[in-house]
């Protein structure tokens, strides 16, 4: 046990922007999920707390990868650093992300100040799963000024990304009826601020106000975040630098606002609550309260044992 935490304190030591590779083996233990990632998480976890994490959520096909790409360009620009996360499907054969380090990103995966990695969503409801966040305090504790996390999509339960990210950025486009769908997935509530993309298309105009209005329908409290709505056009790089602006006034926003620190202290509470779940779960299902499971079917098929007290007694041998 000794050897083991000695080999992971040295990783440890080695994490630095300049050193990708050290990153990489760390995040790749990480996903590992046995005792050495909790050795690692535990140990990093003072030096979390420094980078600003930014979530980019929205429908497929919205230039989420676009606008992560053409925003990295620009923090870039200011001698900032970034690390981004980008969540893809679970491959149903290997269960690794489906797509991969994204390709139209390579030409920032290459520069010294920026770490991308995909990670698998591992059939996480919410589109994020555990190993993505404890990445997120890995690049966090690396020295990364700014964590990107690019989601795979939206949906009802798809919004997670509030959970993780200090600003949240939901990117719709004019058309398909994107701005109805958001309301519908929650999309108004864990926005911090709105992307209209391919705001060059006709119809962005008839959807920003649309958008507008649905926003002045809510019930705004005078202390909250007024959620600002930016035109944009990434392809041709329109709209980033305001993108980039708005995420510093929000920052600046929450720095001075305790309903940003209330969310902050519920955001941990269910992370620990998640850690405790994920812990009494692998405690559970030991070899021999699986076997127990097993042989107890014939019996449960008979209607002999219920499964409540069948779970009963498998949880007595946790």
């Amino acid at each position: 046990m000794t050897s083991i935490k000695n080999n992971y304190l040295s990783m440890i030591e080695k994490l630095t922007i300049s050193d990708k590779r050290a990153i990489a083996r760390v995040i790749s233990v990480i996903e590992s999920d046995d005792e050495k990632a909790t050795i690692i998480l535990k140990k990093i976890f003072h030096k979390t707390g420094n980078a600003y994490r930014i979530g980019i959520t929205g429908p497929p096909g919205a230039g989420k990868s676009t606008i992560t790409n053409q925003l990295t360009k620009h923090l870039l620009s200011l001698s900032k650093s970034v690390a981004i996360i980008a969540v893809d499907p679970t491959s149903p054969f290997s269960g690794g992300a489906l797509l991969g380090d994204r390709v139209r990103m390579n030409d920032i995966g290459a520069l010294d100040n920026v770490f991308i990695r995909s990670m698998a969503t591992r059939g996480s409801l919410g589109g994020l799963s555990k190993k993505t966040i404890d990445t997120a305090d890995i690049l966090d504790a690396s020295g990364f000024d700014y964590i990107i996390f690019e989601t795979v999509g939206v949906g009802q339960s798809e919004l997670d990304i509030a959970k993780v990210a200090d600003s949240t950025i939901v990117t719709l486009v004019p058309e398909s009826g994107d701005t109805i769908q958001a309301m519908k997935a929650g999309l108004m509530e864990i926005a911090d601020i709105f992307v209209l993309n391919k705001s060059d298309r006709p119809e962005a105009d008839k959807a920003f106000i649309s958008l507008q209005a649905a926003l002045h329908l809510r019930n705004f409290d005078p202390n909250d975040w007024p959620q600002p709505i930016i035109k944009a056009t990434a392809t041709a790089n329109k709209g980033i630098i305001e993108i980039a602006e708005k995420i510093e006034e929000h920052r600046g926003f929450c720095k001075s606002n305790s309903i940003c620190l209330q969310k902050r202290i519920k955001n941990y509470k269910l992370r620990v609550m998640e850690i405790v779940e994920t812990s009494l779960k692998q405690e559970t299902w030991n070899e021999y309260n699986i076997s127990v499971l097993e042989t107890s079917m014939d019996k449960v098929l008979s209607g002999k044992l219920s499964p409540y007290e069948l779970a009963a007694n498998i949880l007595l041998n946790r």
